[in-house]
């Protein structure tokens, strides 16, 4: 599986995948996640924190992640927008520790994660083969022009 960076706006594919979902909901296969790891303050000379000081915070950092499949397994690739926020420390509160991964929606994600501020946002690709990596070519291009598949019996217009 060769896995590597791909050169478009994070929120300009969730927007895309959004609008394709609402109009043809079998396209794709769209997971959303996210996760929260709940760290120990490292020991750092710049942070200027003594022993008891550091058991008083703790360090959260959050991803989210948004998976695009194919609707059909076996295709060979995989289209993720990922999310990473440091929200830096914080004042413990007893019993947080570990890492927490909480199942979303894509509009949750979308409102939660694609702003201003949220953190480090950017989109990779995982393909099996070229025929894959084809595919996510050809799907990046049409995101990037803003250009959807036709639903069929699309019906009433869902605006």
């Amino acid at each position: 599986m060769e896995i590597y960076p791909v050169d478009i706006d994070p929120e300009q594919v969730v927007r895309w995948v959004k609008a394709e979902c609402d109009a043809a909901p079998s396209s794709l296969k769209v997971t959303a996640r996210r996760s929260r790891e709940v760290r120990e303050i490292p020991v750092r000379s710049e942070t200027h924190l003594g022993d008891e000081e550091r058991q008083d915070l703790t360090e959260i950092e959050t991803i989210a992640t948004l998976e695009i499949t194919p609707p059909h397994a076996g295709e060979g690739w995989l289209l993720s927008v990922v999310v990473e926020d440091e929200a830096g420390p914080r004042l413990s509160e007893g019993g947080e520790s570990g890492e927490t991964e909480q199942q979303i929606d894509l509009g949750t994600f979308q409102k939660e994660f694609i702003r201003p501020g949220r953190g480090i946002a950017y989109v990779v690709a995982e393909t099996e083969n070229e025929s894959a990596k084809a595919h996510v070519s050809r799907l990046v291009s049409a995101i990037d022009a803003n250009h959807h598949a036709k639903a069929k019996n699309r019906g009433a217009s869902r605006h």
